[in-house]
């Protein structure tokens, strides 16, 4: 047999089962004849202490051991209760003997001989009557149970075998039916997972019928499918925007250079600077991929100091008020009133900054405002930055800040950029242990909080 789960709970049910019925099973018969034997030797005690009397009375009242009714008294009870006696007087001489009714009881019960020292105990009681002994009274009784004793105890037997058996078969088909019952959850996740290895998107288990326990793990690998779908999705489409990235400058430049081979451009400055600007592009394109598998990198390092937030912030706005300018785009900062100082890494968090600042430019039109302002709270840091864009549509939102996403891609495709500048943002925040809140209306503008513990 295969070691499947399935085999394994079964094999454990069946055990468990097994153990239970059969020590229930046990234990009953064993009480019961218990019970009964208790039951047996009692009623004989109390026959052969009716003897006693009867013999005690009949010497009182007649002066010997043979009353009149005590010959009757002693047959019904060999009849009825298999008691044998032997009674003998004063001078140990036999009087009365059923013993010689073993035999002939013995036919009855359909054996062909039967011995007093043949399955029969005895006791032997003396009878005394004013303290002196008149007497003795030998009792022979069977060992074990005969006549409707015998058929009582068997019948009870077999009923706990045939209680046992249909017990049995129960617990088999039941614990045939729950080991299956528990291991389909298991199986449909099994085949889920094979679907998955195959690459066949839709490799989802169905988690109507499944248990609670169950039905949250299905919950949990149908949201990892649906991760690792729309992950393959954007790694698809990122391939085919990235080439088409690439197709452009690489034509371009490949044009330029195979006219300057066949003599039919002359190499000047102008038509050289096209093909520095060409070739800077796919610089770029290749500079922002580095910058993201650095960002992502689980083990970043950090070099972290403590950085003044106002003079940063200064120190950005320096190095981009040319492009602002040249854009027509207002840039507006809101320092602090003091305490703005942080721990973190000063190149990092500069890229941060930078980055989500070029977001905020590329987007928004000539003559709009951008701000940038400080908040200082007890543990955080915050940069909250601000434009009048052209804002993000809800239902992309959520997925900004994952990898080679692109909500719009001919605005993003006018911009510049292939996807990854918010992946890069959200890297370096994680590192930083802080988190980002973009919050954006369409035509309106958008929000983006940054907060970067202090102490950290």
């Amino acid at each position: 047999m295969h070691k499947t789960l399935r085999n394994k709970i079964l094999f454990y049910l069946l055990v468990v089962s097994f153990c239970g019925i059969f020590l229930a099973s046990f234990t009953i018969l064993f009480g019961v004849q218990n019970h009964f034997s208790t039951y047996v030797q009692n009623d004989r005690e109390k026959n052969i202490e009716l003897i006693e009397q009867a013999l005690i009375t009949s010497y009182q009242t007649y002066g010997n051991l043979t009353g009149d009714n005590l010959s009757e008294l002693l047959h019904d009870q060999a009849m009825t209760e298999n008691l044998y006696y032997k009674i003998l007087d004063e001078q140990g001489e036999v009087i009365l003997n059923t013993t010689t009714m073993i035999g002939m009881m013995g036919m009855m019960h359909g054996k062909h001989s039967q011995k007093i020292e043949q399955g029969y105990e005895s006791s032997i009681t003396n009878l005394n009557y004013r303290s002196k002994q008149i007497g003795q009274l030998e009792v022979f009784y069977p060992v074990e149970f005969v006549g409707e004793n015998f058929t009582f105890v068997k019948s009870i037997q077999r009923n706990i075998v045939i209680a046992i058996i249909i017990t049995v078969i129960l617990s088999i088909v039941f614990s045939l039916f729950f080991s299956r019952r528990l291991t389909t959850g298991f199986n449909q996740l099994s085949n889920a997972i094979e679907r998955l290895q195959k690459h066949r998107d839709q490799a989802k288990v169905p988690v109507e019928k499944l248990t609670p326990e169950f039905r949250k793990l299905g919950e949990s690998f149908n949201q990892l499918t649906d991760s690792l779908v729309t992950e393959d999705n954007l790694r698809k489409q990122f391939t085919a925007d990235f080439a088409h990235e690439l197709r452009t400058p690489i034509a371009t430049l490949r044009s330029q250079i195979e006219a300057f081979q066949d003599g039919i451009w002359e190499p000047t400055p102008k038509r050289l600077e096209q093909s520095h600007h060409e070739l800077m592009r796919l610089v770029r394109l290749v500079n922002e991929l580095e910058k993201l598998i650095a960002a992502e990198n689980p083990q970043i390092k950090l070099n972290k100091t403590t950085i003044d937030a106002d003079q940063l912030i200064a120190q950005i706005t320096n190095q981009l008020s040319t492009l602002f300018k040249e854009k027509k785009v207002q840039l507006f900062v809101n320092k602090t009133d003091g305490g703005s100082a942080f721990v973190g890494d000063h190149d990092k968090v500069v890229q941060i900054i930078t980055n989500v600042l070029k977001n905020a430019l590329n987007y928004t039109p000539e003559q709009g405002k951008v701000w940038i302002t400080v908040k200082n709270e007890a543990d955080f840091l915050g940069f909250v930055i601000q434009d009048q864009g052209t804002g993000i549509r809800q239902e992309d939102i959520p997925h900004l800040f994952e990898r080679f996403y692109r909500g719009d891609k001919s605005r993003n495709r006018k911009t510049g950029g292939i996807g990854i500048g918010l992946s890069i943002v959200k890297a370096l925040v994680d590192a930083h242990h802080g988190n980002i809140n973009i919050v954006s209306e369409l035509n309106v503008g958008t929000t983006v909080t940054i907060w970067i513990p202090k102490n950290e």
